[in-house]
């Protein structure tokens, strides 16, 4: 990478509403910058690089809702990750002729290592490129059956964040709104979860769907280089409700201790604690949307003999109890899982 901060390209099309591209932009651009700003009364500095980017002439562009834009200058550095943030189209309408240009751009984009992100009928955007084959993906209701005609796409309607592809580099969310939670997911990927939770309470940002947030899927899916790591990383995902997990991973990769903490810490960007605190939460998340144990009996299901740390640990992580989370989130679950 050849700039300091991830470099995220919003991409500019005819077809997508000022209000959805500036405010994936200003949500990205708040990144390490505004919370240190507003509450910790210190100096904050974006940790995100967005750029508006267009492949319709180098000139203002003008936007579905009639809103004229100058997209930023082209570089020449390619992007880190690339978001469609809407393709506002009917169902069903070809977009291979009148976005040839972006769609070549997408592929190159991917073939680079890049993540490709969509959100509401971005979708329909990807799957002209082919990268969505024979794969999982979303996208707003109205489109999902346009997105299914795509050679072998299994759509899953009711989820509102789906992670796909090779190192989870294939992101799609749902809904109208969703360019929120997908904002959100890249903040809590590229920089943290905890900066994630932040930058939601500063916009007021509600989770469409907070089960389905994948912060586990982000741990099992991040793109690393250490082929032992990741071996325990696959290991753990299936194991991670065992006691002493972390010694058993250490134990597993025949590494010393220092060394394994220090690699797995490179590799990932969490310490092998706060990876199986995050696979654990996730889970119990699951559960209590869907299952009318106790909290006591989801904590010790999940790995924890003491409900009241974990009760404390989910409160830090998350940001409410779990029995707030269960309150507020699990009629949400069964509406959409009744739809």
């Amino acid at each position: 990478m050849d700039h300091q901060r991830p470099r995220i390209a919003l991409l500019a099309i005819p077809e997508v509403a000022a209000s959805t591209l500036y405010g994936m932009y200003d949500v990205l651009a708040s990144a390490g910058r505004d919370w240190a700003s507003l509450v910790e009364g210190k100096e904050g500095e974006s940790v995100l690089d967005p750029r508006v980017v267009s492949f319709r002439g180098s000139g203002p562009i003008t936007l579905a809702n009639g809103v004229r834009v100058v997209p930023d200058e082209d570089d020449g550095v390619m992007p880190d990750v690339v978001c469609v943030p809407e393709v506002a189209v009917a169902p069903g309408a070809i977009l291979t002729e009148s976005h040839r240009a972006e769609i070549a751009w997408l592929r190159r984009c991917h073939e680079s290592d890049a993540i490709v992100a969509t959100a509401c009928s971005g979708a329909l955007l990807l799957a002209e490129t082919g990268l969505l084959n024979g794969g999982d993906a979303t996208t707003h209701w109205a489109y999902c059956d346009a997105l299914a005609c795509y050679p072998g796409v299994q759509v899953h309607p009711n989820r509102a964040l789906v992670v796909g592809g090779e190192g989870g580099r294939l992101i799609m969310a749902g809904g109208g709104t969703s360019w929120e939670d997908l904002a959100l997911y890249l903040v809590a990927r590229l920089v943290s979860v905890d900066e994630a939770m932040h930058i939601a309470k500063l916009f007021l940002i509600d989770w469409h769907d907070v089960g389905q947030l994948p912060y586990a899927a982000l741990a099992s899916n991040r793109q690393i280089n250490d082929a032992e790591i990741a071996h325990c990383q696959s290991w753990i995902a299936e194991r991670y409700e065992q006691p002493s997990p972390v010694a058993s991973m250490i134990h597993l990769s025949g590494m010393s201790e220092r060394t394994f903490v220090r690699r797995f810490k490179q590799a990932t960007g969490m310490s092998p604690i706060e990876y199986v605190h995050t696979l654990r939460l996730e889970e119990a998340k699951q559960l209590l949307e869907s299952d009318d144990a106790p909290v006591e009996a989801i904590a010790q299901e999940v790995g924890y003999e003491d409900a009241a740390f974990f009760g404390r640990l989910f409160r830090r992580k998350v940001g409410i109890t779990p029995i707030q989370y269960r309150k507020r989130f699990r009629g949400l679950r069964r509406a959409l899982e009744a739809t």
